[in-house]
């Protein structure tokens, strides 16, 4: 369903749009609550989330969970909204409240979801890692990859496939 859904959202569907919204909006503000404790930045970080996955969905990639896509848009946001209010709260003396500190910002920092993946990528073995960095990076064709490193265009979709699952299984690590 994911795929029909991608291919929907980049043909500029807005039913189906809708249909992702009414599916993940709850989803993501729990997330982005349960990570601030703010019902303000959690709306906000939601709001803004479904803009810019509406802005970028020419670019979302088939391959990936939906979900995995959302949230990981989602979790850019709510680091930006969360140097956005710190800053805010430093510039603002005359609020007494400070709801972020820095140290909350730098854990959430931290933890970004893109320094993991390319520790995860770093960490595959070497004929993996480049025909994933190949695919991914360069934008190469299976069949280009293969004549590359004379291997064939099923060993090139065999391997972005581990690469992919392996992404998977951490990304549902870091959100369960």
């Amino acid at each position: 369903m994911d795929q029909n859904q991608i291919c929907g959202l980049k043909d500029g569907d807005p039913s189906v749009f809708n249909s992702v919204y009414r599916c993940y909006h709850a989803q993501i503000y729990s997330f982005i609550h349960h990570k601030t404790q703010s019902d303000f930045i959690a709306t906000e970080v939601v709001q803004l989330t479904f803009i810019k996955f509406w802005e970028h969905r020419t670019v979302l990639c088939e391959d990936v969970p939906l979900n995995v896509q959302l949230f990981g848009i989602a979790r850019q946001v709510m680091i930006s909204e969360l140097r956005k209010e710190a800053t805010r709260s430093r510039y603002n003396t005359e609020s007494a409240q400070q709801p972020f500190s820095d140290s909350l910002i730098k854990m959430i920092e931290s933890k970004d979801m893109l320094k993991h993946f390319e520790n995860e990528i770093d960490s595959l073995p070497r004929i993996r890692k480049m025909v994933f960095n190949l695919s991914r990076k360069q934008g190469l064709s299976h069949k280009e990859i293969a004549e590359i490193l004379s291997i064939s265009p099923k060993t090139v979709e065999n391997h972005i496939g581990k690469v992919l699952s392996r992404l998977r299984q951490y990304m549902y690590t870091i959100f369960l």
